[in-house]
C-alpha cells in the first residue's frame, strides 16, 4: 500500500514538475514573442540570452514580502490565489499527453474539465471581494461574468464533439481522429472554440477584466510577492490548458499529422507538444495584434453571436448525424 502510494505521489509530481517549468518559460516565450513583434529585445540579460529570466522573476516574487490590507478578510484573500493555482493544474491529470500517458483516464474527463473550469471562477470573485476594493471587486466581478457568458458557448461546442466521437473520455476522442481531425468537419466550432478559451482565460483582446486605464490591474490589484505570482501561474496553467484541450477535441492529439511511417517512430508526446506550441504563439499573437473590446462588445458578442451560432451548428450536426445513422441500415 505504503509503495502503491509512493507511485501515485510520483506519477503526480512527474507531471506536476514538466507543467510549472513550461508555464514559467511560457512567460518567458510571450516576452520574446511581443518583443519580436515590436522590434525589440525582449529580455536577454539575465542568463544566456534571457533564458534564465523566469527563473529570476520567480525568485523575485517569493523573496518579496506579502502586503495584506488592513480591512481584508485574510482568510479567504490568502485562500483565492490558492484555489486559483491548484484549479489550473487539477485540470491536466485528464489530459493524455500520448496513448496511455496520463495520471486518470476517467470516461467523463470532458465533463470533469468543464466542472474544474467553472469552479475556477470562485477563486477569481474571492480574490475581488476578500481585498476590500473597490477596483479589485469590479474586476472580480466583469471576469466572472465573462466567464460564465462564455462558459455557455464553450459547452455547446463539446456537445458537437461528443455527438461526433460518441464518447467523453478525452483518449476516446483523440482515437476518433484517427480517419479526420474535427478540424476539418466542425472547422467553424474551432474557430469559436478558440476565441472563447481566449475569453475563458481573460486574454487580449477579452482582457477587460485586467484594464489597467479602469481598474488599475483588476481583481488581483491587492495582491503582491506569492499571491500575485499564483494567480498569475494560475492563469498560465489555464492558457496551455486551453492549448491542450483544442489539440485533442480538432488536432487529433498525439496522431501524426499524415500517415508516413517514418513518422511514426517520433514519440507521441512530441507531436502533442508540438501542437500545444502552435495554440500558445496564437494566444501571444492576439494580444500583440488586436486592440481590446469595449466590456459591452464581450457580453453581446458572447450571447448574441456565439451562443447562438453554437446552438444552431449543435442542431445542425445532430440532425447530420442522425440522418447518416439512417441511411447506415
Amino acid at each position: 500500500m505504503l509503495i502503491y502510494s509512493f507511485l501515485i505521489v510520483l506519477k503526480v509530481l512527474l507531471a506536476i514538475i514538466p507543467l510549472l517549468i513550461a508555464v514559467a518559460y511560457f512567460t518567458l516565450a510571450e516576452r520574446k514573442i511581443l518583443g519580436s513583434m515590436a522590434r525589440r529585445m525582449g529580455p536577454n540579460t539575465v542568463g544566456l540570452f534571457g533564458i534564465t529570466q523566469a527563473l529570476a522573476d520567480g525568485l523575485k516574487l517569493f523573496l518579496k514580502e506579502t502586503v495584506l490590507p488592513s480591512n481584508s478578510n485574510v482568510t479567504l484573500f490568502l485562500l483565492a490565489p490558492v484555489l486559483s493555482f491548484l484549479l489550473g493544474l487539477l485540470g491536466w491529470s485528464v489530459i493524455p499527453l500520448g496513448h496511455g500517458l496520463v495520471i486518470s483516464d476517467v470516461d467523463l474527463g470532458v465533463l470533469f474539465l468543464f466542472s474544474v473550469s467553472s469552479i475556477a471562477v470562485y477563486g477569481l470573485i474571492l480574490g475581488g471581494w476578500a481585498s476590500n476594493s473597490k477596483y479589485a471587486f469590479l474586476g472580480a466581478l466583469r471576469s466572472t461574468a465573462q466567464m460564465v457568458s462564455y462558459e455557455v458557448s464553450i459547452g455547446f461546442i463539446l456537445v458537437c464533439v461528443i455527438l461526433c466521437s460518441g464518447s467523453t473520455n478525452l483518449t476516446d476522442i483523440v482515437l476518433a481522429q484517427k480517419t479526420v481531425w474535427f478540424c476539418l468537419p466542425l472547422l467553424p466550432m474551432f474557430v469559436l472554440f478558440f476565441i472563447s478559451a481566449l475569453a475563458e482565460t481573460n486574454r487580449h483582446p477579452f482582457d477587460m477584466p485586467e484594464a489597467e486605464a479602469e481598474l488599475v490591474a483588476g481583481y488581483n490589484v491587492e495582491y503582491s510577492a506569492m499571491g500575485f505570482a499564483l494567480f498569475f501561474l494560475g492563469e498560465y496553467a489555464n492558457m496551455l490548458l486551453m492549448s491542450a484541450l483544442s489539440v485533442i477535441l480538432f488536432l487529433g492529439g498525439w496522431l501524426v499529422p499524415f500517415d508516413i511511417s517514418f513518422l511514426k517512430l517520433i514519440p507521441s508526446c512530441f507531436w502533442f507538444a508540438l501542437k500545444c506550441l502552435f495554440f500558445v504563439c496564437l494566444f501571444v499573437w492576439a494580444r500583440g495584434a488586436f486592440p481590446r473590446y469595449r466590456y459591452d462588445q464581450i457580453m453581446r458578442i458572447g450571447w448574441k453571436v456565439f451562443l447562438p451560432f453554437s446552438l444552431g451548428w449543435l442542431v445542425l450536426t445532430s440532425v447530420f448525424l442522425i440522418v447518416m445513422n439512417w441511411l447506415s441500415f
